[in-house]
């Protein structure tokens, strides 16, 4: 790091940054103290890459390094989604780790998958649907930090559940489930991500059929 970036960053030259590429079992979580301008000096450090995740809240920076566990997990999450977006005929378009911010709101976040639904939007001002996995404990506050962005709807997958978020005018309350896309199972689609002995292929196959069975019977 340069001496510019260090000083501005006095935390820089004694904290761990996590290792993008190291394997772990456990996410690796660092928090830090610093201004909007260093949060977004280390986005730019980072680049394009899309670990480790970036958040910010009021002064704390949190950096993330998720395990393969977490990978795994969120990647089912949104391969099971759009399999049921496919099948009920939604439209959507994912975005993956979608750096969303507001300087004036002190807040930024990199959720696990997001989605806008409904038609294509050439440029999207945030996600519909942000997902996140919380795989180790401890984190940043992630709700309040989607409450400023404004994002309608967030996806907490814990311990084998998935439990939604909505926003009520300037608040998320908890609903049983999706408003966004009305109709969707997510105590089905979370016994199906729970399924981490089986190849993300074959979760899918099954989902697909299980999904398949239930139209029919209607």
């Amino acid at each position: 790091m340069s001496n510019d970036y260090t000083e501005h960053m006095p935390w820089a030259n004694d904290t761990p940054i996590p290792d993008p590429d190291a394997p772990a079992v456990e996410d690796h979580v660092v928090h830090l103290r610093g201004r909007w301008s260093d949060y977004v000096r280390l986005l730019r450090m980072r680049g394009e890459r899309s670990r480790p995740r970036i958040s910010y809240l009021d002064g704390v920076i949190e950096i993330m390094s998720p395990s393969i566990y977490h990978e795994g997990i969120k990647v089912l999450v949104a391969r099971l989604i759009e399999v049921w977006c496919l099948e009920r005929d939604v439209e959507f378009s994912g975005y993956g780790s979608w750096t969303i911010k507001k300087e004036e709101e002190e807040a930024g976040a990199e959720p696990d998958e997001c989605y806008v639904i409904g038609d294509y939007v050439k440029s999207p001002k945030r996600p519909d649907l942000a997902i996140e996995v919380v795989w180790t404990g401890g984190g940043i506050g992630k709700l309040e930090i989607y409450r400023r962005l404004r994002v309608r709807e967030v996806w907490f997958w814990e311990r084998g559940r998935i439990t939604p978020h909505t926003l009520r005018g300037r608040k998320y309350v908890p609903i049983a489930q999706s408003e966004l896309l009305e109709g969707i199972d997510l105590k089905q689609l979370a016994s199906f991500v729970s399924r981490q002995d089986r190849s993300t292929s074959s979760v899918i196959r099954a989902y697909r059929a299980a999904l398949t069975r239930r139209r029919k019977k209607r």
